[in-house]
């Protein structure tokens, strides 16, 4: 196949709100001795693009956004004998919002089945990034245990909707779900929450006592929050004794500075996790996409993508998305 020299993809090159969002050309880029180039056809979006537009995580300009990505290689480097034109693959990297990513051919990449349907492809990018998220947490953050009680804030996102089955199906666990709209926490309820609280309909205080009360007044054994500011408090508040405060996302915005004496009255751990510590080896990115795709494909673990917008619809994605008026995995079609 011909590869232009151009191509579309959806970058900033400077800090700011949507406005400074970019759906442009830009040139394909140049692969190395031992790089692959794939050319994409679905990419999942993830919170963490907010962080870098908005100046929260440093990085580079001009900055591609996007970093899971499904597709085909279409080009290999002379010292790659691992993959070949034709594979299609999924793969975690950065800069998936485009038509085209250069890629180490040594990276976490997944080699898909080479009879892999577009409803395949667009399975695994709304799954790679957030399934391995839920399932490296639930064992390495804090390695749930049967019968604990685990507090899962905005359970009715994309990780959220992932905890919820996982922590009740696979380690039986008792999940409360904590989302601001009832709607919201019908769908963590499917997903296997066994106790509901409306952010939006009941005050701190409340939240607090429903959940201790939930606890038997223990607490719960840790708090999976990707919330941020707005719910530090309340997870801190409702764990107990030995617990842990698993604060991995700022969607109102970063945890405020914490106090470690705080810590001390209940003898709490905290982690501030991110997915890449948890898979840095191929041999640890390898187990657990095993275990990712064994349950999916064995019908344990559902990923629940609500929309595919098509790439030029960034902006409006992200903005409903930013404006917690989504649930499940909104996923980009890539232009071929």
């Amino acid at each position: 196949m011909t590869i232009p020299k151009t191509q579309k993809a959806v970058f900033f090159e400077e800090n700011g709100d949507l406005d400074v969002i970019k759906y442009d050309d830009i040139p394909v880029p140049e692969i190395g001795e031992g790089d692959v180039l794939i050319k994409n056809k679905y990419a999942g979006l993830n919170y963490i693009e907010t962080y870098f537009r908005t100046g929260l995580y440093p990085t580079e300009k001009p900055h591609i956004l996007g970093r899971e990505a499904t597709g085909e290689i279409v080009k290999v480097g002379s010292k790659v004998n691992n993959l070949k034109v034709g594979d299609k693959v999924g793969y975690l990297s950065t800069a998936t919002f485009a038509q085209y990513t250069r890629f180490p051919a040594t990276g976490n990449i997944l080699r898909l089945p080479s009879d892999a349907t577009d409803e395949n492809l667009k399975l695994v990018a709304g799954a790679l990034l957030q399934g391995l998220t839920a399932l490296t947490f639930i064992y390495e953050a804090y390695n749930v245990q049967k019968d604990d009680y685990i507090l899962v804030t905005a359970a009715a996102g994309g990780v959220g909707l992932l905890l919820c089955q996982l922590l009740s199906k696979l380690k039986k666990a008792h999940v409360i779900a904590y989302a601001s709209t009832d709607e919201k926490l019908k769908l963590a309820q499917e997903a296997g929450a066994e106790f509901l609280v409306n952010s939006s309909t009941t005050t701190y205080e409340e939240q607090v006592k429903k959940i201790l009360d939930i606890t038997g007044g223990k607490g719960v054994a840790a708090s999976f929050d990707s919330v941020g500011r707005d719910t530090a408090d309340l997870s801190l508040a409702v764990i107990g004794r030995k617990g842990t405060f698993v604060s991995f996302g700022n969607a109102s915005g970063p945890v405020p500075p914490l106090q470690l004496g705080r810590l001390s009255a209940k003898n709490l751990k905290v982690v501030r996790p991110v997915l890449y510590g948890y898979i840095t080896e191929h041999e640890e990115f390898e187990k657990y996409t095993n275990q990712l795709f064994h349950l999916i494909d064995s019908g344990e673990l559902k990923i629940y993508i609500s929309r595919v917008y098509p790439l030029e619809k960034y902006i409006d994605a992200a903005r409903e998305f930013e404006g917690r008026k989504t649930t499940g995995k909104l996923v980009f079609e890539i232009p071929q």
